[in-house]
């Protein structure tokens, strides 16, 4: 099994205020830091809907709806490369598990409880997800997640989630406290 991780990495992050990957926590952008932790999970990786210096880049599928467009753009991706799964993440979810990936192994797709953009996705989906977009006007990932039958794994650690400046101030604040940077 060869698993594809992918960073979703477009919008427009309006909350935020700015280009929330290119955010600096601890003197390096919030993506690398996603980048770090996800790369050893997984056989290659690449960044969804946005380009990133180093990295291969997919842009938004079919067209641009949000993560569900990232998420089927890495989808396509790995079906194409002969990737048999993908695992997803946001750029701004720390700290991302070191067991991520064997603890959303098993039958059809997973999400991490809450974060239902952490997730591990069998490539096959690329299809139903695409027609998915195409056909409903629902396109939340809360929704994609009951219609593909994804499981919710409880998270092994707490999630962080930066969708403002004032969020990434916070954790910040925190992980310099606990020698997490």
């Amino acid at each position: 099994m060869t698993v594809l991780g992918a960073i979703i990495a477009g919008g427009a992050a309006r909350r935020f205020g700015a280009d929330k990957a290119a955010a600096l926590l601890g003197g390096r952008a919030l993506i690398d830091h996603v980048i770090d932790a996800l790369s050893p999970q997984v056989d290659a990786l690449i960044i969804a809907g946005r380009e990133w210096d180093g990295y291969l880049s997919v842009d938004d599928y079919p067209f641009r709806c949000g993560p569900l467009s990232g998420l089927c753009a890495a989808l396509r991706w790995a079906n194409s490369q002969g990737h048999d799964h993908v695992l997803a993440s946001g750029c701004d979810v720390l700290p991302l598990p070191s067991d991520l990936l064997s603890c959303l192994m098993g039958d059809g797709p997973a999400v991490v409880a809450g974060q239902r953009l952490l997730g591990l996705w069998p490539s096959r989906l690329a299809e139903r997800l695409e027609a998915h977009i195409v056909d409903q006007g629902d396109h939340s990932l809360r929704h994609w997640a009951e219609i593909s039958g994804a499981r919710e794994v409880a998270s092994s650690v707490t999630l962080h989630n930066m969708n403002t400046a004032e969020d990434l101030a916070q954790y910040g604040a925190r992980a310099a406290q606990i020698s997490l940077l």
